[in-house]
């Protein structure tokens, strides 16, 4: 059996990456395992605990993060984040795709542990256009926005770091982008090439 392979979409905060990761799931014909992340954060409106996230005090998370169950966290404006290690490890020795939905600092500890894995940068058409999204979601304060605005520039810079970016000025457009790289990762050659030899010797000595 084939490994899974290791999708990782990550982006600015308020680039969609929570509507844009939804939508890909609402189609039939993905094969992804989604890994949920743990947060310190409060839930917002409409998310569901083991669902959107593993909500987490912030003693738990600390207690998690000595007890090295992390593939990544990072604390981001006030908050940590991150990904437990064991959920992930076993889906993809399954044999099944996972995608992370992760922020930037995430990304790039998952890249020092997973090096095989495909990193997708989700971007928005514009700072303002960013800004908007998220003073529209109505739960920050205008200094948290600012911080996070000042933060995505930065992490606009780091684009350059993934293999692949994808602008988030429609989700469903931004949705067949992303599908279009799953499927041609498939056709690595890392991947296919054990399993397309064989096929092809095989068929070859058959034949004679």
């Amino acid at each position: 059996m084939s490994r899974g392979i290791l999708f990782v979409l990550s982006g600015p905060s308020g680039v969609g990456k929570g509507t844009v990761r939804s939508a890909l799931f609402e189609r039939d014909n993905h094969k992804l395992i989604y890994s949920i992340s743990a947060t310190t954060r409060l839930p917002r409106a409409g998310e569901v605990d083991g669902v959107d996230y593993f909500f987490k005090t912030r003693d738990e998370f600390e207690a998690m993060i000595n007890n090295s169950e992390f593939i990544e966290y990072a604390e981001f404006v006030g908050n940590y984040y991150g990904t437990p290690k064991k959920y992930v490890e076993d889906q993809l020795a399954a044999g099944q795709d996972v995608i992370l939905e992760i922020e930037v600092q995430g990304a790039a500890q998952v890249h020092k542990m997973f090096t095989d894995a495909v990193f997708i940068f989700l971007a928005p058409p514009s700072l303002k256009e960013l800004r908007k999204r998220l003073e529209g979601r109505g739960t920050e304060e205008d200094d948290v926005i600012a911080g996070r605005l000042e933060t995505a520039i930065r992490e606009i810079i780091l684009m350059s770091e993934y293999d692949y970016a994808v602008i988030n000025d429609d989700v469903q457009t931004a949705v067949d982008k992303i599908q279009t790289i799953i499927q041609a990762e498939h056709y690595r050659v890392k991947y296919i090439e054990d399993s397309l030899k064989n096929k092809i010797l095989l068929d070859t000595l058959g034949g004679n």
